[in-house]
């Protein structure tokens, strides 16, 4: 019996911190701020706790950009800060535009986000049930 009961602890510990799959999807913005061209060639990276998800195309030419891609993290908790950061793609540096932090929940949410630099970005994720 004692040999077992490294195992049953790790289970239990195991089954104590419970991780869920995350999509987050139908990312869109509205109004993003043009340059001296009148122009925004946004794209958008994706967080979900410390963990980069990754980033979407830019889309260039458009303040009001829709990207297709989908991301999924399957480690996600319940709570783990969700963390879109939009940004404007230029020859010499990327400018931040906005970020839309918000801690996550389970089910399906679709959320709007006031950018800091002007625009407005949409975005909706699904958190499985723990």
């Amino acid at each position: 019996m004692a040999s077992s009961l490294p195992l049953l602890l790790l289970v239990v510990c195991t089954l104590n911190v419970a991780q869920s799959q995350i999509r987050v999807f139908d990312l869109r913005a509205t109004g993003l701020p043009s340059d001296l061209l009148g122009i925004s060639d946004g794209y958008v990276t994706i967080y979900c706790a410390s963990t980069s998800l990754g980033k979407t195309s830019v889309q260039h030419d458009t303040i009001n950009p829709w990207w297709p891609e989908e991301f999924s993290y399957y480690k996600a908790k319940e709570n783990d800060l969700l963390r879109l950061e939009v940004h404007d793609s230029d020859l010499l540096f990327d400018d931040l535009l906005g970020v839309c932090e918000r801690p996550i929940k389970v089910g399906t949410h679709s959320h709007d986000c006031y950018l800091a630099e002007g625009g407005t970005l949409h975005y909706s994720y699904t958190l499985q049930g723990q």
